[in-house]
C-alpha cells in the first residue's frame, strides 16, 4: 500500500502535543530505561514496540474500563485502547529521534458493524513500516517487523474493510475527540467512529524520499 504523509516535513513526524506528550517525564524515564540495554535504533524501536504490546494490556482484553488517550497516563496507568497504545509508542519511539506516525484501519467489529483501529508506522531506510501495539491473543500475533507487515489484521475489502494511506503526525481529531469525551470504556465503545473521513486538500502529500 502506498502510504501518504498529511505534512510533508518529516520533523513535524518528532513533535510532542497534547496527547503525545514525550517530554513528560515518564516518557523520558521509560525511554531512557529501554535505550541502555540496546545497540541501536532498529533495536530500540523493537524493545519500544514489545514494551507497549506486551506490558501494557489492552483495556477491552483486561476489561479495564478506565480512558487513557495521553502517552504519559497511558504508561503511568498501564492501560489503553489501541489508539491509546499507539500514542504512548509514538511518544516512546519520538523521544528518541525516531519519526513515527500515526495511521489507521476501518476493521469489522465483533459486535456488528466497523470500527477504526489505530497503529503506527515509523520510519527506517527510507520508508514507513506499519507496525500494531495493540496487543496480542488468541488469532491475534503481531510482530516488529521492517522486513514485511506483522499487524494484528490485514483488511477483508469484500466486508468493507480497508486501510487508510494518510500517515498523520497528530491523533486524527475524530479519535482524539472521542478519547477526551468518554467517562469509560463502555460510553466510548458508542462514540468512536466507525469511518474517517481522508481530506483530500489535507493529505496529499506524497511520502518523500529521505
Amino acid at each position: 500500500m502506498e502510504t501518504l504523509q498529511n505534512i510533508a516535513d518529516l520533523s513535524a513526524y518528532l513533535v510532542a502535543d497534547e496527547a503525545i506528550d514525550h517530554h513528560h517525564p515518564v516518557v523520558r524515564e521509560t525511554a531512557a530505561r529501554l535505550a541502555k540495554d540496546v545497540a541501536d535504533s532498529y533495536e530500540y524501536a523493537r524493545a519500544a514496540y514489545e514494551f507497549v504490546r506486551d506490558a501494557i494490556p489492552h483495556s477491552q482484553d483486561s476489561g479495564d474500563h478506565r480512558v487513557t488517550w495521553r502517552a504519559s497516563d497511558v504508561l503511568t496507568l498501564r492501560t489503553g485502547i489501541c489508539y491509546a497504545k499507539s500514542h504512548a509508542l509514538t511518544a516512546l519511539l519520538r523521544a528518541e529521534e525516531i519519526p513515527t506516525a500515526l495511521c489507521y484501519q476501518r476493521l469489522s467489529h465483533d459486535e456488528g458493524g466497523h470500527a477504526v483501529h489505530g497503529l503506527v508506522a515509523v520510519r527506517f531506510n527510507g520508508a514507513w513500516h506499519r507496525q500494531d501495539p495493540r496487543g496480542n491473543k488468541p488469532g491475534v500475533d503481531a510482530r516488529f517487523s521492517l522486513d514485511g507487515e506483522r499487524l494484528a489484521w490485514i483488511p477483508d475489502t469484500d466486508a468493507g474493510e480497508l486501510d487508510y494511506p494518510v500517515l498523520y503526525a497528530e491523533p486524527h481529531p475524530a479519535v482524539l475527540g472521542a478519547l477526551k469525551a468518554a467517562p469509560d470504556r463502555a460510553r466510548l465503545c458508542r462514540t468512536l467512529p466507525d469511518a474517517l473521513v481522508i481530506d483530500p486538500a489535507g493529505s496529499r502529500e506524497r511520502t518523500p524520499p529521505l
